[in-house]
């Protein structure tokens, strides 16, 4: 399939550009090298980013806030974060401020309490967001606005605010959702496109064919817009440097690759190795969380299987909307039971439950008024943080793998535990089922809960699993080990753009070694994705003649 590469088009460029897809297909190098482009070609620029989980101040290497900061080396370029948190707070006292003096202090504490929420950190980054969009004075000074959006649930989820807050999007596919809210006018990047010039490399030969083999099975989407490629690059892009070369290539040859006979790897685990110190246990709770991308529900499946082949009773739950290599297990391991946290399913049940028990006594109108409160997206948000609490109560008699979703979304996630039981006195809802009431307990305890952090061996993964770790510290939970996935080490390759992205490992093996992690897995890159049982298997125990090497 031959397309064209990928180059941004100043002069018939929209003046709002976003960017959007799977968590880890590099949205934000794209958004940040189109932004480049565009002022080099005498454009004014407003680069934003929407995610929770923003890696935008390391790729641009500018610390960034929620105004515009001027871009070092990009003259006309402005980059900004909507930070969330800040957000949640900026919204929280514009709406309780004008009430100081006002109310007693209880009553403020009451209502800073009940805005306290990550419904509350969504409301208030849509506030932000639509602030730029609608708002003409806001972005007047800039010929376009590009954003950098989070991963797809988040960005349609963000979006279809602005639709109609009592709505809610099933998990997508992308392209469709977007054109169902009418947002019609898009194209499709393919980003890391590979063809090797060894055809004896078996590594390099593997990952042309997945290329080819994914191209062509998306062929009939590809035909169905503008599409472009985007050629894998041997370097991490980070700086005006590194993005100059994701779209032109500059600097292509300019990685000597250069024989490091006296590099010794770090010591790092297998797999198996963590899996033989978790079984140990007989029981308990694993969760596999991470940038998107990485390969969180690979390693939660393997992990789940190897578990369950050793005669353990294991439950594999994900609560990513995108997850898919768990659900190809069902029926073919024993002892290894399957579920999915799909929001709809459980915020009918939820809305369901409580309008039995709340609303029977209720007139016409105290059910109106019922019914209208529990279609907010806050009751989504309680419905999944019980789902979730639930799938990890299992884990008192089993062994429960959470393949949780992408970053920022888990710790949404982990911190509805906090404001979870405010809200729901605040709704006056039943009683709590004891699940819910022990979760942060159950997190906390290092003997029930193992908490895997997955990464690449990049730059940008890493530094967000790192930041990851240090906010489930805050929240005193402690990791158990990290994973390093998709790792080019020890391939043996000869084609020159992968030996230079296995040299580039290097200083990031031993960053998380050395600096980051108690304990350190490390897996290989593998020729064919691990789907099934006898794939997973062996995808745990391959890398252990080389992980200890």
């Amino acid at each position: 399939m031959k397309l064209p590469l990928y180059q941004p088009d100043a002069a018939n460029s929209t003046r709002f550009l976003f960017f959007t897809g799977k968590g880890g297909v590099g949205k934000t190098s794209l958004s940040c090298a189109t932004a480049l482009k565009l002022v080099e070609a005498g454009k004014r620029v407003l680069l934003v980013s929407t995610d929770p989980a923003s890696n935008l101040d390391e790729v641009l290497e500018t610390k960034l806030t929620n105004a515009p900061t001027p871009i070092a080396g990009a003259p006309g370029l402005d980059a900004m974060n909507i930070n969330p948190v800040e957000a949640a707070a900026a919204y929280r006292e514009r709406l309780i401020g004008p009430m100081r003096g006002l109310l007693p202090e209880a009553a403020l504490r009451s209502m800073e309490e009940q805005l306290s929420g990550s419904c509350t950190v969504e409301i208030a980054a849509f506030d932000e967001f639509s602030g730029l969009i609608g708002n003409p004075q806001a972005v007047k000074k800039y010929d376009h606005v590009i954003f950098d959006t989070a991963p797809t649930g988040h960005t349609l989820r963000l979006m279809s605010l602005a639709k109609a807050w009592d709505q809610f999007l099933d998990p997508p596919p992308t392209s469709k959702e977007l054109r169902a809210i009418g947002v019609g006018n898009q194209c499709l990047v393919v980003n890391g496109t590979f063809e090797t010039k060894c055809p004896e490399d078996v590594t390099a030969q593997a990952m042309q064919q997945r290329g080819l083999s994914a191209l062509t099975a998306a062929s009939e989407f590809i035909d169905s817009m503008p599409s472009f490629l985007v050629p894998l690059r041997p370097i991490n892009i980070l700086g005006i440097g590194g993005l100059r070369v994701l779209l032109d290539g500059d600097g292509n040859n300019a990685c000597v690759t250069k024989k490091h006979d006296d590099w010794t790897p770090p010591e790092m685990e297998s797999l198996e190795d963590l899996v033989t110190a978790i079984e140990k246990q007989g029981h308990g709770v694993i969760m596999t969380m991470g940038k998107g991308g990485v390969g969180k529900t690979t390693v939660a499946a393997a992990i789940a299987v190897m578990l369950a082949r050793r005669g353990h009773s294991v439950h594999l739950s994900t609560t990513d909307p995108a997850a898919h290599v768990a659900q190809t297990l069902a029926g073919q391991v024993d002892r290894l039971t399957l579920s999915k946290i799909d929001p709809a399913l459980e915020t009918a049940a939820y809305q369901d439950e409580v309008m039995r028990a709340q609303g029977a006594g209720m007139d016409q109108a105290g059910r109106a008024l019922l019914e209208e409160d529990l279609r907010s997206p806050c009751t989504e948000e309680i419905a999944v943080f019980r789902a979730f609490a639930r799938e990890v109560g299992q884990g008192t008699n089993r062994f429960v793998v959470l393949d949780t979703a992408p970053t920022g979304h888990t710790l949404l996630l982990l911190d509805a535990s906090e404001a979870y039981q405010r809200e729901l006195e605040r709704q006056a809802r039943s009683t709590q089922p004891e699940e819910v009431l022990r979760l942060l307990e159950r997190l906390r305890d290092p003997a029930f809960t193992r908490i895997l952090l997955v990464t690449l061996p990049e730059a940008t993964p890493v530094h967000e699993a790192a930041m990851l770790q240090e906010d489930l510290r805050r929240a005193r939970i402690e990791p158990f080990a990290w994973v390093i996935n998709q790792s080019l080490l020890h391939s043996g390759s000869c084609d020159p753009l992968l030996q230079c992205r296995e040299e580039s490992e290097h200083r990031y093996l031993r960053e998380v070694v050395e600096k980051h992690a108690t304990r350190t897995a490390w897996l290989s890159w593998q020729p064919e994705e691990p789907i099934g049982p006898y794939a997973l298997t062996r995808l745990v125990s391959s890398n252990r003649q080389f992980a200890l090497s």
